[in-house]
């Protein structure tokens, strides 16, 4: 394990991850791109901007593009996001595809900070009885059965749910 977590500040997760429920709200709200027109450590980024960034552009019209040629300055990327972060990347050297991945990257952010996470888990009301995942419940046989399974696929085996149940006492009480 590295331990580059150490330099990361620790805390808590925020706010609630509400955004995509409904309609996702793109937070990248201003994107710039810093370059020099003849330095050759910016040949990617003019690549970038001579083909892609028209799509790049017309794909996401909620996003501010500005475009600054800086003489003799190293190419950079200025995303700024809707909560006040900005960020910062250094292009030197980078092909236009690696220009393009991080666009797309910067584009995908949520514009909050990288932290390293007190817990694996944060909930409102904590749990006595530990974290859940889908096989807390599941019978430990599974692990060793070979898919597909004849036994656990035919609707016969399947055992009753209480929908079914409950048809079958409503039935019952009906005199059918």
């Amino acid at each position: 394990m590295s331990n580059s977590h150490l330099f990361l500040q620790a805390g808590f997760l925020r706010e609630p991850l509400t955004n995509g429920i409904g309609r996702v709200i793109v937070q990248l709200q201003r994107i710039t791109f810093k370059f020099c027109k003849y330095n050759g450590a910016s040949n990617g980024v003019r690549e970038f901007l001579e083909s892609d960034l028209l799509d790049f552009a017309n794909g996401n019209p909620g996003i501010v593009v500005y475009v600054k040629p800086r003489r003799h300055h190293s190419p950079n990327i200025t995303a700024e996001y809707l909560n006040g972060e900005r960020q910062v990347i250094s292009l030197h050297n980078f092909t236009r595809d690696e220009v393009n991945k991080w666009v797309k990257f910067l584009r995908t952010q949520s514009g909050n900070p990288f932290i390293r996470f007190r817990k694996m888990s944060q909930t409102v009301n904590p749990s006595i009885q530990g974290t859940w995942t889908p096989f807390t419940n599941r019978n430990p046989d599974l692990n060793v059965v070979e898919f597909p399974q004849e036994m656990l696929s035919h609707p016969v085996n399947l055992p009753r749910t209480a929908t079914e149940h409950l048809q079958e006492i409503f039935r019952r009480q009906q005199g059918v």
